[in-house]
């Protein structure tokens, strides 16, 4: 069957896997022998074939692989680490949080928590390029943020809201998928903005968890009988900032309701994700030249320039508890490809996260 593919050749189901993390929370990780740290046998995850639809537990084949011997300015750190996968035989390489147990780079000694480039496997090897060293971290905050609120997902918030939307006090701010790990920090940044804030999701528990950090309105939008309605309930006067996570059908309802000179960053089209052939549609021209719109799609990493001042502003936030942080985890390396298509379903509240 035909695979719905992005610029770089991966289905949209194999971008979204981005969205998962593992994290050894731990911390325990014994390096009396060097020796054995050498000749390590590093278990990894890889795609036996693209996905054709939803992902099945046989598209993942599991592999043992040796690492080779360090050389030196090189360092071996474990796992805790978020990636998506591109081919059945290469994990393709993504942002990770990890623990540096063996090391020849006086830049990164043992012990060095980073942030990496790595794929879905125990043990990793670098040069140090690729390396981030990991910021000063308050112990009552869980390290695993790294990878959610004081990650990727709370820079893409971030820069998504005030690169983008450009909010201002008093603006009515829309977030789709927003108890997901980008959207449940977009709704809260915005409340700090001094913005009104609605919010949708597929379920009456995350539903009320939306309401729990703050926002202003929220609502289900696989029960409510009309998603116009819904939408006109919760922002009578309409829209001026819409954060999409979803594409699809829903984001060309959106356009209709926005108010004039309105903003919208396109984030993500998990509606699609999952489709085998491309969606049809929508059609925006109307609403947008009618409304005078402004969209703009954007990946993160455009504002990398800014991103250690942005981390340390969002690291302040969660400290002072003005964002709140709910991770969904599972137990166990093995566990991967369940917690990542139960990701895809939308069974996680906040950041999906594999406790190795």
């Amino acid at each position: 069957m035909p695979r719905h593919l992005g610029r770089s050749g991966e289905s949209g189901t194999e971008r979204q896997s981005r969205s998962l993390a593992t994290v050894d929370t731990s911390g325990v990780v014994s390096t009396e022998n060097v020796w054995w740290y050498r000749m390590v046998r590093a278990k990894s995850w890889t795609l036996r074939k693209h996905f054709e639809g939803f992902p099945k537990t046989s598209d993942f084949e599991l592999k043992e692989v040796e690492l080779p011997k360090l050389k030196d300015g090189g360092s071996q750190a474990n796992t805790v680490f978020k990636l998506f996968l591109k081919s059945p035989s290469c994990p393709k390489r993504g942002a990770a949080f990890r623990r540096v147990v063996e090391s020849k780079n006086p830049t990164y000694p043992v012990g060095t928590y980073v942030v990496a480039n790595s794929g879905w496997t125990t043990h990793f090897i670098s040069d140090g390029q690729d390396l981030q060293l990991f910021p000063p971290w308050p112990e009552k905050i869980p390290r695993s943020l790294a990878l959610g609120t004081i990650g990727m997902p709370g820079l893409t918030a971030y820069f998504g809201l005030f690169e983008i939307c450009k909010i201002r006090a008093g603006d009515t701010v829309l977030v789709t998928a927003a108890a997901g790990a980008v959207g449940s920090v977009v709704g809260q940044i915005a409340k700090i903005g001094g913005c009104k804030v609605v919010g949708c999701a597929g379920s009456d528990k995350k539903v009320a968890y939306l309401k729990q950090i703050g926002f202003d309105e929220a609502f289900n939008y696989k029960t409510v009988g009309s998603l116009e309605e819904a939408l006109r309930k919760a922002s009578p006067d309409g829209y001026d900032c819409y954060f999409d996570n979803v594409g699809g059908e829903f984001s060309s309802i959106v356009l209709n309701q926005m108010k004039k000179f309105g903003r919208i960053a396109v984030c993500g089209a998990i509606s699609g994700y999952n489709d085998t052939v491309p969606q049809k549609g929508p059609y925006v021209q109307i609403p947008m030249i009618s409304n005078e719109l402004y969209m703009e799609g954007f990946l993160v990493f455009r504002w990398n320039h800014k991103r250690a001042e942005a981390l340390k502003i969002l690291l302040r936030w969660v400290v002072e508890g003005k964002i709140k942080c709910e991770e969904h985890v599972t137990e166990g390396f093995e566990k991967m490809p369940a917690a990542f298509m139960g990701m895809l379903k939308g069974e996680n509240l906040g950041k999906a996260v594999v406790k190795v």
